[in-house]
């Protein structure tokens, strides 16, 4: 017989394991709606293996050359950024498995997370190589220098640090891969990437309304979590070799940059879970909450200054293609 964890009394702080066994029945709940909506599909039907022929090497094929590649020169960059932060899913797997335990409906729930996103490292290297969308020697290489250093979150002070990271971070992968599908050129591209966002918008929900519901148990606790990952978020996959670089230029391409950072990742959850009209905060929550609503209105003055230099950059490229 499990013996029932003491809920804090008052404005006691709660300690992670308080509330992962509060959050027990939500965690349950959350992974059967999941496993109801979640459509099964399979990686091969999304990829052009008539495309596919043999590389240079032990099978004497020929050698990738760029011209071969169908994708856009901004779609191969996120394609191998978006695929090299899938790569360290083992990494992943083990962060939150240590923070949300393998028993009962939070295993459940990491088991089931980690196959649905091995998934979409498969489905991508497979179109990735089968398509020759790009050099499969310098993906090699990324993925070994990538993996070799792991994963380690900036968000790890709590669980409920990991749980507002993940809310966030699932919905800006989604955003990610959807709109590099959309720049990629390439309809096949379009097509898996879509199916890939699809997942990991379904992954975002779960977080979301598990995050909602810690704002019910522990608002003060939970605003300071969510006010700390939102100020200093970075995607899992900033270790990359050379992501800065890349960074760079998935923000001029549209597929990723602080306009879309503010408008279409952590603007839809705070306005969801309602965040910054949350009341009956006590004074460590009220002072998360006022810092979260400056950080957002500053970071909207940058998104717009960085529109303006983006959309002049845009304009002086084009006026150099006439």
């Amino acid at each position: 017989m499990t013996t029932a964890i003491p809920r804090p009394t008052g404005r006691a702080a709660w300690s992670d394991s308080q509330l992962l066994y509060a959050l027990e029945e939500v965690v349950e709940t959350e992974l059967n709606r999941h496993l109801h909506v979640a459509k099964e599909w399979m990686p091969h039907e999304y990829v052009p293996w008539s495309d596919a022929r043999n590389f240079d090497g032990i099978m004497g094929g020929d050698a990738w050359a760029l011209e071969q590649s169908k994708v856009t020169p901004v779609g191969r960059v996120a394609l191998v950024v978006n695929l090299l932060t899938e790569d360290n899913l083992p990494s992943y797997h083990h962060e939150i498995a240590s923070l949300f335990g393998r028993d009962g409906a939070w295993g459940t729930w990491v088991h089931r997370w980690t196959a649905e996103e091995g998934r979409h490292g498969i489905v991508m290297r497979d179109y990735l190589l089968a398509s020759r969308a790009v050099d499969p020697v310098e993906l090699e290489r990324f993925r070994m220098s990538h993996m070799s250093e792991g994963f380690q979150s900036d968000n790890a002070h709590s669980m409920l640090h990991s749980v507002a990271y993940v809310a966030f971070q699932e919905l800006a992968t989604r955003i990610s891969h959807r709109n590099t599908g959309h720049e990629s050129g390439d309809p096949v591209c379009d097509r898996m990437l879509a199916r890939i966002a699809t997942d990991e918008n379904l992954h975002m929900v779960f977080y979301r309304n598990l995050l909602g519901k810690a704002f019910e148990l522990a608002p003060d606790q939970t605003m300071c979590a969510v006010r700390d990952v939102v100020v200093d978020f970075r995607m899992p996959g900033h270790g990359i070799p050379g992501f800065e670089r890349a960074a760079a230029q998935m923000a001029i391409g549209g597929i990723y940059n602080l306009r879309i950072h503010h408008d279409d990742v952590l603007q839809p959850v705070l306005r969801y879970l309602k965040v910054l009209d949350i009341s009956a905060l006590g004074p460590d929550g009220l002072k998360a909450q006022e810092e979260l609503g400056m950080f957002m209105g500053g970071l909207n003055e940058q998104a717009t200054r960085f529109d303006e230099r983006r959309e002049a950059l845009l304009a002086r490229r084009a006026a150099r293609g006439r």
